[in-house]
């Protein structure tokens, strides 16, 4: 097992420190998270290891070297500080979905809304479509044995569970059900803009079914309309890399 004094000398695991304190701010930056609500993560897949925002620490007091470096299993491998106590559900993401390589966790209030709910955000319009290749899910109720038991693994486990025939590369975003919102992608600065996504998705979807209760999702042609030319090979969306 490297030693913190090793890890801390890695560039690219500096690098990393970088992304997720950045993809924390970004969230206080979008009034997605108050006080120290919320965290972001980043995984160097290469190394196993996982860089998370220190539990409790006031997101204006942070810098990098506050974050906490785990394993890919939450053991912590160095520092004085303690994790996000979330860090067992980042894990877990990590450990289940292997193209991703940045998770986010928040409360924000739209999305914590339909969450608590218990309500997947049906696909209203062409900005969801844009994002989700179908309604964001939400997880099944936990059951009390998982609750009282390692709660946070559970919690990534309700996750994966939801996920058994939906891909997460599609859909980069659930609602834990009574809890909140995770997303992810392939690294920090993806996780937090699809956080971000989520919540503006979450509250179009309450105003529309405010408006018009009986309101329908978009049709199947147009939802893959959207989505694809964002995502997949034939994506025509943007500009490509050499011409940025």
């Amino acid at each position: 097992m490297p030693t913190h004094s090793a890890i801390v000398s890695t560039p690219s695991l500096d690098e990393l420190r970088e992304q997720v304190l950045e993809a924390n701010l970004e969230l206080v930056r979008r009034g997605l998270v108050l006080y120290t609500f919320g965290n972001a993560s980043g995984l160097l897949r290469s190394e196993g290891w996982v860089v998370i925002k220190p539990s409790g620490v006031p997101y204006e007091k942070m810098k990098p070297e506050h974050l906490v470096v785990s394993d890919i299993d939450g053991k912590v491998l160095g520092g004085s500080l303690r994790p996000s106590s979330d860090l067992p559900t980042h894990c877990q993401l990590y450990r289940s979905f292997p193209d991703i390589g940045g998770v986010v966790h928040t409360h924000s209030e739209y999305a914590t809304a339909w969450a608590q709910a218990r309500r997947e955000i049906p696909c209203l319009g062409t900005t969801h479509a844009d994002y989700f290749h179908g309604p964001v899910p939400v997880t099944e109720p936990m059951p009390e044995q998982e609750i009282t038991g390692e709660y946070e693994k559970n919690t990534g486990m309700a996750i994966v569970r939801a996920f058994r025939n939906r891909s997460p590369a599609a859909l980069p975003g659930v609602l834990v059900a009574n809890h909140g919102p995770f997303t992810w992608g392939p690294d920090p600065t993806t996780a937090a803009h699809n956080a971000v996504i989520l919540e503006s998705l979450a509250r179009m979807a309450f105003l529309t079914v405010t408006i018009n209760s009986e309101a329908e999702a978009i049709g199947r042609s147009l939802h893959d309309r959207h989505y694809l030319r964002k995502h997949g090979p034939a994506a025509y969306y943007g500009q490509t890399k050499e011409t940025r």
